[in-house]
């Protein structure tokens, strides 16, 4: 088979399209043939080299990256129900890369079967993410009486939570960096959009939403945007804190969040870690109901590389997909 390696920790371009060994299942695991495979952000972190502090081990090279694969099972190990064969079916892989190849082994207990209108490149989108967003609005709690503010809004959470408080009735502020994802998100069903490269956007929130003001903010980027977003939050808001993908936590004193009795939680890692397969279930009806459509940017697999750096310089819309 074909698939992409790291040999060397560094950047994109040690991402290597070659032909290896076709993987085997072993007892109690299947091989997918693979349709579509996930890349998140934390596989650019881990290419690199440079991922501390996290219960993600740091891979042994060679290694084929990825953990999130969508296709057809072709064969099981022994002892596997063979029923599973010719099954459409999506998996998170966990702790052990090898999705960005032709052929992926799985854990059978692992498995999602899909159905056969949902595309693969949206079924990765919602195992990986997927699950992630709904730990997070498990936790947001959002009801129609919500302002809620998204950062990121054209990224791969950002457009499910954009979806998730539409569906709900909540008022959507999403943010979004540049004229074509802002109109993305529109699209999504943010009628209250802006360009967070524009420097007066806080006052363009401030002017459409008049008397009313932010209850909620989701923001998994931090740095000087969601400082600026954290300023517009209402007395009694919650803010939700999931990542700082700028590099920069957004950071509040204890003391300002008490005066203006403001709470802050970060609704990801250990506290959803026990729940993950039922998180992926509850994303996976959100997805095949339609009330979802995940928002995916397709590369070939052997562009690898070009997805990594596009992901890297926020280039991309939703979540980046491998097609083999």
């Amino acid at each position: 088979m074909y698939a992409i390696q790291l040999h060397e920790f560094g950047p994109a371009e040690n991402l290597v399209f070659e032909e290896v060994p076709d993987p085997e299942p072993g007892p109690g695991q299947v091989r997918i043939k693979v349709e579509a495979a996930g890349v998140h952000l934390v596989d650019t972190v881990l290419r690199a080299g440079t991922l501390n502090d996290s219960p993600i081990p740091r891979p042994e090279l060679p290694t084929i990256p990825g953990r999130e694969v969508a296709g057809t099972i072709d064969a099981v190990g022994p002892e596997t129900d063979t029923s599973w064969i010719g099954k459409r079916v999506v998996v998170h892989l966990g702790m052990v890369p090898g999705g960005y190849a032709e052929l992926a082994v799985a854990k059978v207990d692992s498995l999602h079967e899909i159905p056969p209108h949902l595309d693969a490149a949206s079924a990765v989108a919602t195992i990986g993410t997927g699950r992630t967003a709904i730990g997070i609005l498990e936790d947001a709690a959002l009801t129609p009486d919500d302002v809620v503010l998204i950062t990121a809004a054209a990224g791969g959470l950002g457009s499910l939570f954009i979806q998730s408080a539409r569906n709900i009735g909540a008022t959507v502020v999403a943010l979004a960096g540049g004229p074509e994802k802002v109109a993305q998100t529109r699209a999504l069903g943010a009628p209250l959009a802006f360009d967070y490269n524009q420097p007066d956007w806080p006052t363009q929130v401030r002017t459409e939403l008049g008397d009313h003001q932010v209850t909620v903010i989701l923001d998994g980027v931090g740095g000087p945007n969601a400082r600026l977003a954290y300023d517009l939050l209402a007395p009694g808001g919650r803010l939700l804190l999931f990542g700082w993908s700028s590099g920069t936590p957004l950071e509040i004193p204890a003391e300002t969040l008490t005066t203006r009795n403001q709470t802050v939680s970060s609704p990801i890692g250990a506290k959803v870690l026990p729940r993950l397969r039922s998180l992926e279930s509850k994303a996976l009806t959100e997805t095949t109901s339609g009330r979802w459509h995940p928002l995916t940017t397709p590369y070939p697999l052997a562009k690898a590389a070009d997805a990594h750096q596009a992901l890297e310089t926020r280039q991309t819309t939703g979540k980046v997909v491998l097609i083999p």
